[in-house]
């Protein structure tokens, strides 16, 4: 294994002496009998995954059963599933007036209310399907404040207090945007934007109001086969998603994970079965629309609660090493948290997402993977990430130096894998 300085290689030893099955020797050479990766990766990521599935799989000997956890979107699959949807959604009139869009969620402001009204309309009647294929004003608005937060007339589309570690309106914002179909009509959804998604051409676009979107969708091969590896070896695989739950369990079930290995968003159902703007909660936060889903911290409570039965305030702080995941997957900074408490091997895709990248190529305990995206990589940043200064996500939403555990600041860092 290599180490970029001394420094993580001593921190590699104390925690691998901490760690559970640490003290299973690394195989010098391929097992037979053990399950094998197929596929190729960046430098000798390969080699270093294969040797943790040696070591806290089925062929260590331990009777403890590995956990895997992966975020899905740009991990598991190029592009976002939820995007996908949700264009699919727009483009086939599926959004269901609402009596007022601000009843879509609790920081939609007046401006994005006021824009929303004007964009899609008061004829038709609340709870009937927008027309949002027939012209591109209501669609655009919708699709505005997803993706940057903001009206097309530049407004601020959210405002208010939440926890930044916790939530993000946009993100809750498209579960709620569903409110009135049941579990079913999304899941019907998702299904054939999934299929016309894997159908259109890499690199294809489509336009939605006027928004250019990715058309298409692809299953990355080495996350598929790492999967696929990984249950065969023992580990319990879990996607654990900042995306809406049903449209997640659709495309989960690619890489053979349930329902009940699939965590993302989860909308509250009224009596009649049909999906409400409220989310469940998690860690202590009751049923609220939006404050606890799985987002940077969110994830980190969700997996402590849905995998290993930790309830209340102590769902949002790290557990004993007993009961954190040995593998961890990311690449934005929404996986900062979870993909830093994995015990084994802490695996990231190069987005040029500041924190993460800060965590990444510190590796402070030399256990951190990075991998260029498997479809169109990213080019090296030119800067190096601003680590020492503003890289950190606060969670009143300002910006800070990232911490190591012991409280010294990450010097910046330069892009190096891509």
């Amino acid at each position: 294994m290599r180490f970029r300085s001394v420094r993580a290689a001593l921190v590699w030893a104390l925690v691998a002496a901490a760690t559970p099955a640490a003290a299973a020797p690394a195989p010098s050479g391929p097992r037979p009998g053990c399950p094998r990766l197929a596929e190729s990766w960046y430098g000798d990521n390969r080699a270093r995954l294969q040797r943790l599935i040696d070591t806290r799989g089925t062929c260590s000997g331990s009777r403890n059963t590995p956990v895997a956890a992966f975020d899905w979107d740009n991990t598991v699959t190029k592009n976002d599933v939820t995007d996908a949807t949700l264009a699919w959604i727009l483009r086939h009139d599926g959004i269901l007036r609402p009596a007022s869009w601000k009843d879509t969620s609790a920081w939609l402001t007046a401006a994005a209310d006021r824009a929303l009204t004007a964009a899609c309309g008061t004829t038709t009647p609340v709870g009937a399907p927008l027309t949002t294929s027939a012209g591109p004003r209501c669609a655009d608005e919708i699709l505005e404040i997803r993706e940057t937060g903001r009206t097309m007339g530049g407004a601020t589309a959210f405002a208010g207090d939440w926890n930044r570690r916790r939530t993000v309106p946009q993100y809750a914002w498209v579960p709620q945007l569903l409110a009135g179909h049941t579990v079913a009509e999304l899941t019907s959804y998702a299904r054939r934007a999934r299929t016309e998604a894997l159908a259109a051409p890499v690199g294809s676009t489509r336009t939605v109001g006027t928004h250019t979107l990715p058309a298409y969708v692809r299953y990355y091969a080495q996350q598929r086969d790492l999967i696929r590896t990984l249950r065969r070896a023992g580990f319990d695989v879990y996607i654990v998603s900042a995306g809406s739950e049903p449209v997640t369990e659709v495309w989960s079930r690619g890489v053979g994970a349930d329902a009940r290995h699939t965590i993302a968003i989860r909308s509250v159902l009224d009596r009649h079965g049909r999906i409400t703007p409220w989310n469940q909660g998690c860690g202590g936060v009751p049923a609220t629309r939006g404050a606890a889903i799985p987002y940077i911290d969110g994830k980190r409570c969700w997996i402590n609660q849905e995998i290993y039965g930790v309830h209340g305030a102590a769902a949002w702080r790290r557990q004993d090493p007993h009961h954190r995941v040995a593998l961890a997957a990311g690449d934005a900074d929404t996986d900062v948290t979870f993909v830093g408490d994995a015990t084994g091997a802490h695996l990231v895709l190069n987005r040029n997402k500041s924190e993460l990248m800060c965590r990444a190529y510190d590796d402070a305990d030399g256990r951190w993977l990075v991998n260029p995206m498997f479809i169109a990589p990213l080019p090296r940043r030119p800067e190096p990430y601003p680590c020492s200064t503003n890289a950190y996500n606060a969670t009143d939403g300002g910006r800070g130096p990232v911490l190591r555990d012991d409280g010294s600041v990450v010097p910046d860092q330069r892009d190096s894998v891509h």
